[in-house]
């Protein structure tokens, strides 16, 4: 089986470090979800991540574990709904099913306010910030939830408010979810509580 990582938005693939030292030995991919793009690619859109995602491991033959991170969750449900047949297992950490659009774009209005050096540790820009979290508001998995068959690890922190109600939801909608409430953890799971994806993913 072949075990991704999928970072989180305002996170990169060396986020997962802490993760990848506890398992041992590791044979998890975490690709760069902003690496490749430059001005020579087309702006930057979810869309644009599943596409990349998509043909990243369409000749992969052995089955896929994707684990994903608040932005990196959604990717992970949106390729298992589309290729449930690639897909043995999900662990999805901070995730959103729907997403919350008043949200998006309160996020985008304080991202709007933040000088743009803000930004130089995440792999993108503010433009493309702002352009990628718009293009994701209209998400909406609620339907094709039923269409996912593997077992669903779902992990959350005690302390990540606007995800831990969507987790429980999330919850139940799958048919063969387990949900973690990692106590006294943030948002960031993958920083914070990192022994607790490896056992996920062990």
């Amino acid at each position: 089986m072949k075990t991704i990582l999928l970072h989180g938005l305002g996170q990169t693939a060396q986020d997962w470090d802490g993760v990848l030292h506890r398992l041992s030995p590791s044979t998890a991919e975490c690709p760069e979800l902003f690496g490749e793009v430059g001005e020579d690619r087309p702006e930057l859109s979810y869309g644009r991540l599943l596409s990349d995602l998509e043909k990243r491991y369409a000749g992969t033959e052995e089955p896929l574990l994707l684990c994903g991170l608040s932005l990196g969750a959604v990717l992970a449900i949106d390729f298992a709904v589309r290729h449930n047949d690639k897909v043995a297992s999900l662990v999805l950490i901070g995730a959103q099913y729907k997403m919350p659009g008043l949200l998006i774009d309160l996020q985008n209005l304080i991202f709007r306010c933040m000088p743009g050096k803000a930004f130089s540790e995440t792999g993108i820009s503010k433009r493309d910030m702002i352009r990628l979290t718009h293009s994701m508001r209209t998400l909406d998995f609620t339907g094709q939830l039923s269409g996912i068959t593997c077992p669903v690890t779902i992990l959350c922190g005690e302390k990540d408010c606007a995800n831990l109600r969507a987790s429980r939801k999330l919850c139940g909608m799958l048919a063969q979810p387990k949900l973690r409430i990692v106590p006294g953890a943030g948002h960031e799971l993958n920083k914070c509580a990192p022994d607790e994806i490896a056992a996920a993913l062990r």
